[in-house]
């Protein structure tokens, strides 16, 4: 139940590259509120200096989170309004936060988004690639073999993929793509997104590989992969309804007929579901 003497924790996003997508919104919450609890202190310093702001930070990242999250929420409950930033974009996104956020909704204190970029989404909605179904993954795991198993483990998916990767293991990571899913998988990487150098260039997996070989600039800067996901066919497609429904009805009447009115009912193509009753319902 919340507690209306409790503060507010505001999730505020911040620019990934040009200042001038900080919102009005980011702005007026930043001068309101008594706390900013930031990943990298210095860093948002410069960045709150840009814009004028002068207010208390508290140091909230990787290594002590689960610790001073217990802190904050003290200073909530005490009535004090605090605004969690990230070193860049919307926080929690790969970066701290979730534990604060997790304790502040178990005590019962309001928790506030203030919306604004998105590396992951801005990539996303200039790659050309279907975004009407998608999955973040974040950074992959350093380690080869733990990086191996995950794309392997991400081999079938046929939703678009997002992940975050660094400069120094992005090549690494694209050998092991190439290794795992073929030369062939379609892919866009969005490099430095709103800054100066700002880089996006789609490809199969085994060009992409090419051009980044022939400059080692192309892989400098903070980098977003979307990839393409597995292609489905229409066999891979049908729903379990459909397939239940076409084989109840083979028992019933000839196979070309139950794939005519499966196809019709679930709008399927009718020659590739009688393929498909070919290929497993015929012993």
């Amino acid at each position: 139940m919340k507690n209306e003497q409790n503060g507010i924790l505001y999730i505020v996003a911040t620019p990934i590259g040009n200042l001038g997508d900080i919102t009005q919104r980011a702005l007026d919450t930043f001068a309101q509120v008594d706390l900013i609890a930031a990943e990298d202190t210095r860093h948002s310093g410069l960045l709150l200096s840009h814009y004028g702001i002068k207010k208390p930070f508290f140091a909230l990242h990787d290594h002590n989170e689960q610790q001073k999250a217990v802190v904050l929420v003290e200073k909530l409950t005490k009535g004090e309004n605090i605004a969690l930033i990230s070193d860049a974009g919307t926080p929690l996104i790969s970066d701290p936060g979730f534990h604060l956020v997790r304790h502040c909704r178990q005590a019962g204190i309001r928790v506030v988004p203030v919306v604004g970029a998105c590396a992951a989404i801005a990539a996303l909605s200039c790659s050309g690639i279907a975004s009407d179904r998608f999955c973040f993954e974040g950074f992959l795991p350093a380690k080869t073999k733990s990086r191996c198993d995950k794309l392997e483990a991400l081999s079938e998916e046929p939703r678009t993929l997002i992940f975050y990767e660094s400069t120094h293991r992005i090549l690494d990571t694209l050998s092991d793509m190439q290794k795992i899913w073929g030369s062939d998988r379609y892919i866009v990487m969005a490099r430095e997104l709103t800054k100066t150098w700002e880089t996006i260039y789609g490809d199969t997996l085994g060009n992409l590989i090419e051009w980044l070989n022939e400059d080692s600039n192309r892989t400098k800067g903070e980098i977003v992969l979307i990839v393409e996901g597995k292609p489905v066919t229409e066999e891979e497609s049908f729903s379990p309804q459909a397939v239940k429904l076409f084989q109840l009805l083979t028992n019933e009447m000839p196979m070309k007929k139950a794939a005519s009115i499966v196809a019709e009912t679930f709008s399927y193509k009718k020659n590739a579901l009688y393929q498909f009753g070919l290929e497993n319902f015929v012993k």
